[in-house]
């Protein structure tokens, strides 16, 4: 894909941004190399070869799934202003 000064300029009014014939000069010659880039990537032979959501083969660490802590239900039950069943109760707020 190539582009020329007349496609930068365009770019460049459609996204608001003024640009001077200096500017669009250089942003064309990079993005032409980006685009550049992107061909020569895109020429690769990768048949055979798996995508890979890493590139090097590593796992994370897990911690062992171990309770620490005990259930302290009942002694935030009894220091609660008010339950009943098991629930908190709180002052009505909407009349």
């Amino acid at each position: 894909m190539a582009l020329n000064l007349d496609d930068i300029k365009r770019i460049a009014h459609l996204a608001r941004i003024e640009v001077s014939d200096n500017e669009a000069q250089e942003t064309l010659n990079k993005l032409s190399g980006i685009l550049g880039l992107i061909e020569q990537m895109q020429a690769v032979d990768t048949t055979g070869i798996t995508p890979m959501s890493h590139s090097q083969d590593v796992t994370q660490r897990l911690r062992e799934d171990v309770v620490t802590q005990t259930n302290q239900r009942e002694l935030f039950q009894s220091i609660a202003p008010a339950t009943q069943d098991g629930l908190y109760l709180v002052p009505k707020v909407i009349e």
